[in-house]
């Protein structure tokens, strides 16, 4: 692929400025796919929203993984703001809405085991991400693999920044029903804006309180199914049922006639799961 043609692949694929992507230098050696992801779409809504200070930190440059990280991501701040305001946009309906606040979002690549984890809190975040893990994902020198991996990773570490949380059930690590729907939800974000790969990714069995992709992929399922509204409303169920359930937030969010367990059989059923 000709330099040029692997400028604009990069472009269309991050979704930068045509400023960023004009000053983008990636080795040639990299295969960019051309895959436009618009990354901007959300802009008119949330281009004017604060979502918060940005502290881009390299904590691992003589790694590898940080060497491929910035050679396909030259705008790490860019870049984040683009991703947070998909995820903004997938969680809520307008800025009008009750949103989580963030103040300071410290983001740094860091040379640990590992994929990715949020911490703090009161609006002041932090997420690292793991450089041995950009790595891995680069092990056949496949850069839109860690291009790929590294904006669903991303999704999900901000959806915790700036979901909202159940009420009255205890804590994160206190409670299983908030864990399943804290990391379900974060999932759900990820695989609704293209973080996941389809089915491949999709999880047998289970139940959607083992969170995560089980959740994730039931919960993107009544989103496509039964409401394309439905990640906004259940989000917001947590602001309106207390204490919280996720059988009183699916009748919040789809109506009363619904009830979580038969929604999780139909599920199953439907993607061939089970038996009727």
């Amino acid at each position: 692929m000709k330099k040029r043609q692997l400028l604009i692949a990069a472009y269309l694929y991050l979704g930068l400025s045509s400023c960023t992507a004009k000053s983008l230098e990636i080795d040639t050696q990299i295969n960019i796919p051309i895959k436009p992801v618009n990354a901007t779409e959300n802009d008119s809504v949330w281009g004017k929203y604060y979502i918060g200070d940005i502290l881009f930190e390299d904590k691992a440059p003589a790694s590898e993984g940080s060497r491929i990280y910035h050679e396909l991501i030259t705008n790490p701040k860019t870049y984040i703001t683009q991703q947070a305001r998909t995820v903004l946009n997938t969680l809520y309906y307008s800025p009008k809405d009750s949103i989580v606040p963030v103040y300071r979002l410290h983001y740094s690549l860091e040379d640990q085991d590992g994929v990715s984890a949020k911490g703090g809190g009161n609006g002041d975040i932090s997420i690292f991400y793991s450089t041995r893990h950009i790595a891995k994902a680069y092990v056949d020198k496949d850069a839109s693999n860690v291009l790929f991996e590294t904006r669903g990773v991303l999704l999900h570490e901000l959806t915790h920044a700036y979901q909202l949380e159940p009420q009255g059930i205890g804590s994160y690590s206190t409670n299983k029903v908030f864990w399943a729907f804290i990391e379900g939800m974060a999932d759900a974000v990820r695989l609704a804006n293209g973080g996941f790969h389809g089915e491949t990714d999709r999880p047998k069995g289970g139940n959607y309180m083992n969170g995560y992709r089980h959740a994730g992929y039931f919960f993107v399922w009544l989103k496509d199914h039964k409401d394309p509204d439905f990640l906004r409303k259940f989000n917001r169920s947590t602001l309106e049922i207390v204490p919280w359930s996720f059988d009183a937030a699916i009748k919040y969010a789809l109506g009363q006639q619904y009830n979580v367990d038969e929604l999780w059989h139909e599920y199953q059923v439907k993607m061939g799961d089970i038996q009727e």
